[in-house]
């Protein structure tokens, strides 16, 4: 089945027309850019002094029909004064079985200038210790698909080194700030399952007996498409429901959606905090 998505030459142009496109609309890169999972949007709209650009205005990216996601990019300042750039909506694999949905968008800020992207996810816990609500700092993955977005590619930088997919000193400076304000940030191992079905009970203690702590159908496309484009990368989750099989809950992208809006204002008030302090250390 051939790639809904630009690929070779087609994607190169893309990222090099999008680059300039944001230029012209922006001016200068922020140094941080965010994917807003589910839960997490609220962050955008409370940026000063917005800006905002749909995904259509920019070649290449996708325009994803999930619920809970806009399909815009948002540039702003928090009222630290750090300025980002936040994407309202991302490309899931499930939705059509090609993995570089978010390749376009991703090399585009880097071309731009971007060198931080933060990835937030709505996740299933796999610990009792993190229940629902829970905010998770990503230290680690699973790709249990072992589906890669590098796949086709030509060169050497293609062997890209996932041991530090997740930046430390980002993550260190993000417990940090949660300390501060009294947060309960848990650390842990994200797992990557392909969906859009949810897991089998056994699927999630597989997962449990690989060492994960959390579930999902996104992000680590994301983070090897990132590394490979050399950008550092800080991931965080927020809990929406336990894994299939730990709870008497049917699990419904519904349940999904109204957990994260229950926890969305703390959540999008962390991140604004995650990303004042990160800003500091840039």
């Amino acid at each position: 089945m051939s790639s809904p998505y630009l690929q070779g030459d087609a994607l190169a142009a893309a990222i090099r027309d999008g680059a300039a496109t944001l230029r012209q609309r922006f001016g200068e890169a922020p140094s941080i850019a965010v994917v807003l999972g589910s839960g997490w949007a609220g962050a955008s709209e409370s940026l000063q002094d917005a800006e905002r650009l749909p995904y259509q205005s920019l070649p290449g990216w996708p325009l994803p029909k999930v619920e809970g996601h806009v399909n815009e990019l948002v540039v702003g300042k928090t009222a630290a004064g750090a300025r980002v750039a936040m994407l309202r909506g991302r490309a899931h694999t499930y939705e059509s079985g090609d993995c570089t949905g978010m390749a376009a968008p991703i090399r585009t800020l880097k071309a731009w200038g971007v060198q931080v992207l933060v990835l937030t996810n709505a996740s299933g816990s796999l610990r009792a210790k993190q229940p629902p609500g829970s905010l998770m700092l990503i230290s680690d993955h699973l790709n249990a698909p072992q589906r890669s977005p590098l796949v086709g590619l030509t060169g050497m930088d293609r062997f890209c080194d996932m041991s530090a997919a997740w930046d430390r000193a980002l993550r260190q400076t993000v417990l940090a700030r949660a300390r501060e304000m009294g947060e309960a940030l848990h650390e842990g191992i994200y797992c990557w399952a392909l969906g859009p079905q949810f897991e089998t009970p056994a699927e999630i203690r597989m997962f449990q007996a690989w060492g994960a702590d959390a579930v999902g159908m996104s992000t680590v496309p994301d983070v090897i498409l990132a590394r490979h484009a050399g950008l550092r990368v800080l991931g965080l989750a927020l809990m929406t429901n336990m894994g299939a099989g730990l709870s008497d809950e049917a699990l419904t992208h519904e349940l999904t959606l109204s957990e994260a809006k229950k926890n969305a204002e703390r959540a999008a008030s962390f991140l604004t905090e995650a990303l004042n302090a990160i800003h500091q250390t840039l």
